[in-house]
């Protein structure tokens, strides 16, 4: 019975539409620090790793197998965008989100030399795409190419937080990937913050106007 209530990302949005269907996710959106990231995948239906979920609901060892299949994988085609914290402080993180799916849309067609018949996209806006495209909320649950969309930006984020800790090893990104805990925030507070902090996000605002007006003191 508690399996059954528990439904899975399928294929069933898809099935809605004609030709070659891709799911759009993002990852980074709440941390204090580092990219946002965006992925835009493109499935074969016959043949897709059988644990796909919704990124949040693997554990890390599962998830990044997947990823590794999915980027390994001559059936899946790709598109990775990227928007860092300097961006996202200039246009916000609404603004940057849609700009790094667009890159992402982008970046499948360009390097798979394809373009989608349609798009899904997780959440409640759509990106500026030469594409039909649907938003759809909590779509990482119910579509198995958004579900493959947010393992991509999840896992690439990751891995692009854990090179950041190597320069920066005090604040904790390979455990906490710049998100606001309370380690985070506190070694922020201790060391002060760093180039790819985002200084438009709170705490990190505040922290710098304190820090500035102690200095002008």
């Amino acid at each position: 019975m508690n399996l059954m209530n528990k439904k899975l990302p399928d294929f069933s949005i898809e099935k809605n539409y004609k030709g070659l269907i891709a799911g759009i996710d993002e990852a980074g959106r709440g941390p204090l620090a580092g990219p946002v990231v965006a992925a835009c995948v493109i499935l074969n239906r016959s043949s897709y790793p059988q644990d796909l979920n919704d990124s949040k609901k693997l554990p890390k060892k599962l998830r990044e197998e997947i990823f590794d299949n999915l980027r390994n994988s001559t059936d899946v085609k790709i598109g990775v965008g990227i928007v860092d914290e300097k961006i996202i402080d200039q246009i916000n993180i609404r603004n940057a989100t849609k700009l790094a799916m667009k890159l992402a849309f982008e970046d499948l067609c360009q390097h798979n030399n394809v373009t989608p018949n349609a798009v899904l996209v997780d959440g409640n806006f759509i990106p500026d795409i030469s594409c039909d495209a649907k938003a759809i909320i909590k779509g990482d649950t119910k579509s198995l190419s958004i579900a493959a969309a947010s393992i991509v930006a999840k896992e690439t984020r990751d891995q692009i937080m854990l090179k950041l800790h190597e320069e920066f090893p005090f604040y904790g990104w390979n455990k906490n990937q710049a998100y606001p805990t309370k380690f985070h925030v506190d070694k922020v507070k201790e060391f002060g913050i760093c180039q790819y902090h985002r200084k438009s996000f709170e705490p990190i605002k505040s922290i710098v106007k304190n820090n500035e007006n102690n200095q002008g003191n």
